[in-house]
């Protein structure tokens, strides 16, 4: 079979009868709908899970201290101001006062994840069902995403709806969606962004294919205008200017889709494809991926360098004012010699020298926590963060038992789902390294580049929700294991019957785990003798 077939339908049928035409057609409806009716199904449970009760607690959850009211902040000023210590209480009070400062705050991350939580609290208010309502409703969307995702890169529609069931169900996933945090936020804007990837390479493979039909040079051939690596630098580049640790997946799907271009042209018959790679793609890859995503980041900070309506500005806006250098002693934490920089606009040396002042906090923030976590016990589930606690009296908000009852948020994944990973992801890399599973190779190339760099900054102090980034590809190496549970093509009815009961048993007790848990992840009152059992780990207290 020539690689045009893969790529290529097939040619129509002919003609049938009347009736058979109607029911074919009928068949045809339904089979080209089922790519989507089975996503949008697996979106609408995920929704209902997300968006049930989401001002519950009327409380700031955990850092929702911060980003909601900076959020308000972008929406009054264009800068984030600064909030006396009452400003909680006066937020959530009735009638409510808001006493937004104009005066700048440091801040320690970029603003595009706040200013997508400001669209939710524009349209219902600074509350929390408002400054909640865009982590839920990208949650839900991503969920859709990681459906589509991997029915295109499974080629299986039941394994792509498979893999957003998972996510649907992880418990982290949902608690980072019903809270006001940045982090579900760039999840979906990576997701987004490989999602595009595939949608490119699938493009370009199309285009390889006709070449190779008509008997061109692979060599020569130029892949012309690819609006989809854009969108995908657009996208992870949104994802840097929510929290900086998109970097280094930009820097990895960079490298994944000019890779994914040389195979392409190996596959159309080049014969020197890491050559024509990197005369014809390497420069193009990297002006879509780091020159779109550069634009993104800036126009980000758009607020800020307009200054403010008041004439104010943002943190340091105005500090390269009557300065000719780019910061008085170093740049990013490097010490550098005081160059002249007059030509460079004033506002981009004040923004320059914010980001140093910016790294060199993120890099050296070392206060203790306690529910700081190392990166080596994220993936087993170690030390969840607990975002919101009380503890209840009998006869109070609706608890009915002598012991007392517990309301939590916990930002625990899902155990058994988070356990199966562990063993997903030696699968993938067995598939990788032994069959050149190129699907496997993308999963992978994900989840190294989001999790391996935070074992740079093990004496910072870090989280483990950080890792809700991570969750699609968990969820996509679930779904892989378990489609190859199920057999290859071809294989005997016995052994399909004994691979999708195996599947099947682990996709129900990863729901049966989500529902125990349940309570932990939505501040459900509980007896304390409940939440008692569900603390399996002495470190999850």
């Amino acid at each position: 079979m020539t690689q045009a077939a893969l790529t290529h339908p097939p040619a129509a049928p002919a003609p049938a009868a009347p009736a058979e035409a109607s029911r074919g057609g009928l068949v045809r409806w339904a089979a080209d709908r089922s790519g989507w009716l089975g996503p949008i199904a697996v979106a609408l449970f995920a929704g209902l899970l997300r968006f049930w009760n989401l001002g519950h607690p009327n409380a700031f959850v955990f850092d929702e201290t911060y980003y909601p009211k900076d959020a308000w902040s972008l929406l009054q000023q264009g800068y984030e101001g600064t909030w006396p210590d009452h400003a909680n209480a006066d937020i959530l009070s009735v009638p409510q006062s808001i006493p937004l400062s104009s005066a700048p705050e440091f801040i320690a991350h970029p603003p595009l994840g706040k200013w997508v939580m400001s669209i939710g609290e524009q349209l219902f208010g600074l509350n929390p069902f408002g400054w909640r309502f865009m982590t839920a409703l990208l949650g839900t969307v991503t969920v859709l995403m990681l459906a589509r995702i991997g029915r295109r890169l499974f080629g299986s529609t039941l394994i792509g709806c498979t893999a957003a069931l998972l996510m649907a169900v992880d418990g982290l996933q949902l608690v980072m969606s019903r809270v006001g945090l940045l982090d579900g936020i760039q999840m979906f804007f990576v997701l987004a962004s490989f999602g595009s990837l595939l949608i490119d390479r699938d493009h370009v493979r199309a285009r390889l294919a006709a070449v190779a039909d008509g008997g061109g040079d692979a060599d020569a051939v130029r892949l012309g205008w690819r609006p989809w690596r854009i969108a995908a630098g657009v996208l992870v580049g949104a994802a840097c200017a929510v929290k900086w640790n998109g970097a280094p997946i930009l820097a990895a799907f960079g490298v994944l889709t000019v890779l994914w271009d040389q195979a392409g042209r190996r596959g159309a018959g080049a014969r020197r494809p890491w050559r024509s790679m990197l005369r014809r793609d390497a420069l193009p890859a990297f002006l879509a991926m780091v020159g779109s995503a550069v634009v993104v980041y800036v126009g980000a900070w758009s607020g800020w360098l307009a200054g403010g309506g008041n004439g104010q500005g943002g943190y340091d806006r105005h500090w390269a004012d009557g300065r000719a250098g780019l910061s008085p002693d170093s740049v990013l934490g490097i010490p550098l010699p005081q160059v002249p920089m007059s030509w460079v606009p004033a506002s981009l040396r004040s923004l320059w020298h914010f980001h140093s002042q910016m790294f060199d906090f993120n890099t050296g923030l070392n206060q203790p926590h306690t529910y700081q976590s190392n990166p080596f016990a994220w993936l087993v589930d170690g030390r969840p963060v607990s975002m919101y606690w009380e503890q209840i009296p009998y006869g109070q908000h609706g608890c009915t038992s002598s012991g007392g009852c517990a309301a939590q948020i916990l930002g625990l994944g899902t155990p058994f789902l988070w356990w199966t990973a562990c063993f997903a992801l030696v699968y993938l890399l067995w598939r990788w390294f032994f069959r050149r599973d190129w699907r496997s190779g993308a999963v992978l190339c994900a989840v190294a580049a989001i999790y391996l760099p935070w074992f740079k900054y093990q004496e910072r102090t870090i989280f483990s929700f950080y890792m809700v980034v991570l969750v699609p590809f968990l969820c996509l190496a679930v779904a892989q294991m378990l489609g190859a549970m199920l057999g290859p093509a071809g294989c005997s009815p016995e052994r399909r019957r004994i691979g999708a009961i195996g599947a099947g048993v682990i996709v129900l007790a990863i729901v049966g785990c989500f529902a125990f848990f349940y309570p932990l992840y939505t501040a459900e009152v509980i007896p304390m003798s409940s939440w008692q059992d569900r603390m399996w780990f002495t470190s999850w207290i």
